[in-house]
């Protein structure tokens, strides 16, 4: 993030616009619609005149039109400086700017501005701001056509209805947490529905009739447990579902798989554990796991166990709802995608395929290491797709067990490394160069997949490519 987001407050003082024609026209236009008061300094006084006619009266009275030079003019009291169809005056106005300590934006000048404007959804108290590091205007007006769609139209006036009663009922709730919660309730509730419907008068009635905010906070709340899958990596792969738990939660407890891009979705506030393990690492233990998520249900909290990939895929999801279940705590299981599904999309490998690749077995190293316990006859199979999770140390004991059991040495396989995420890294070959095309991808998570759609990948495309521009290359020698 190179552009962190700010709110000005319009009544600290007044806004200095440099500028003239459809540019600074625009500018005007939003920073009326936001009540500020804006010094303009127009090139051409009569044709500044002109423009503002159309913006009537009550605009007028906020602009302070001049036709001084904004080199030497006096800037006191004002907040911010912006640029709109300056032309070559803007960098000069710009380094005037710096000079006097106030924030300057010249539009469509990144290497002039200290500050940019971002695309704004306005719905009263509710302001959304989406910028996009001045990269690309039309992408932030994109993102809020999206949000205007989203957001009702009244939640300005609940965030207003809110503001205007918050010191009033904090004065009644002594703890934190309780005020929030208290909030949440009030908003997800009745009340927050009559404001949205607008009907403010029977909000405030529903309101007030609360006798004891703290114990409305807590009535009939019981403490709840989801169990979410983090998917493989990307956070836009993150399901609607299990970014609202996320936001919803009180303290989630993760995975080290996890991504910092996916933990970066929880709430700010909310409390975070890790309690996942890597292979050969010790952990906390799985039964410790189980007693922290129930004693945390006991305590009332919105629980969340984040799980990279799906909790019920090699993910231990099946024990811990168990062991909540057998707790009496009420659960709930948010599914995301499987490691496995998440590296074969990634790298165009179609795990099915007609006529070739008919059936799908998913391994986990963990069996695959103790050799004995593996029938490997099961995975010879070549209309069999073998996808093998955590299989990074097993690699050399996996091809060892499938050759001896028949499987033929060029079965095309890869190894693709921390599928989704921009590090992300696929090898692929043969069955027979397993452990070294393992040792390529420069650490783990990993998934394997061994069987003939490999050879559909992108990555045994660009191989093949790469042979062939290489012969070529040699020849030409």
């Amino acid at each position: 993030m190179r552009f962190l987001p700010v709110f000005l407050d319009l009544r600290a003082g007044p806004l200095v616009l440099v500028g003239q024609g459809e540019l600074a026209l625009a500018k005007l236009r939003v920073l009326l619609a936001a009540g500020a008061r804006i010094r303009w300094y127009a090139f051409d006084r009569d044709a500044a005149l002109r423009d503002m006619a159309p913006l009537g009266e009550a605009a007028l009275s906020q602009i302070d039109l001049t036709d001084a030079d904004p080199l030497h003019d006096d800037w006191q009291g004002a907040i911010a400086v912006l640029c709109a169809g300056a032309g070559e005056r803007g960098p000069a106005v710009a380094e005037r700017a710096r000079h006097a300590g106030l924030p300057v934006n010249v539009m469509d000048d990144l290497a002039h501005s200290t500050f940019i404007s971002p695309a704004i959804v306005d719905r009263g108290d509710v302001v959304v701001a989406i910028g996009t590091s001045g990269t690309s205007p039309v992408v932030a007006r994109r993102l809020r056509e999206r949000i205007e769609a989203a957001l009702p139209g009244r939640i300005g006036e609940l965030a207003s209805f809110i503001g205007q009663r918050r010191k009033a009922f904090h004065a009644r709730i002594g703890d934190f947490p309780l005020r929030r919660r208290f909030w949440e309730r009030v908003i997800d509730g009745p009340i927050g529905n009559l404001v949205l419907a607008g009907k403010p008068r029977e909000a405030e009635a529903a309101l007030n009739a609360i006798d004891d905010p703290s114990a409305y906070a807590v009535a009939d709340r019981k403490g709840f447990v989801t169990l979410v899958g983090a998917g493989p990596g990307d956070p836009d792969l993150l399901t609607i579902k299990a970014l609202r738990a996320l936001q919803d939660a009180d303290i989630v407890f993760y995975d080290e798989l996890v991504s910092p891009e996916i933990l970066d979705r929880i709430r700010r506030d909310a409390a975070r554990m890790p309690v996942g393990r890597r292979v050969g690492k010790p952990g906390i233990g799985q039964d410790e796991i189980h007693r922290l998520l129930i004693e945390a249900a006991n305590d009332g909290k919105r629980a969340v166990r984040l799980k990279g990939g799906d909790p019920f895929i090699f993910g231990r999801g099946g024990e811990e709802i168990e062991a909540l279940r057998a707790a009496g705590v009420a659960y709930a299981v948010v599914p995301g995608i499987t490691a496995g599904i998440g590296a074969a999309a990634a790298s165009e490998v179609p795990l099915t395929f007609r006529h070739e690749a008919l059936r799908i077995t998913l391994l986990t190293a963990h069996k695959a290491k103790d050799a004995e316990a593996v029938d490997w006859s099961a995975l010879t199979d070549q209309k069999m797709t073998v996808v093998v999770y955590m299989g990074m140390t097993a690699a050399a004991t996996i091809r060892g067990g499938l050759l001896a059991a028949g499987r033929p040495a060029t079965t095309p396989v890869g190894v693709f490394a921390r599928a989704t995420r921009t590090d992300a890294k696929s090898v692929v070959g043969t069955l027979d160069q397993l452990p070294e095309l393992a040792a390529q991808v420069d650490g783990g998570p990993a998934i394997l997949i061994i069987g003939d759609v490999v050879a559909h990948s992108a990555p045994w495309r660009d191989a093949q490519l790469q042979q062939i521009l290489s012969t070529f290359q040699i020849a030409a020698e």
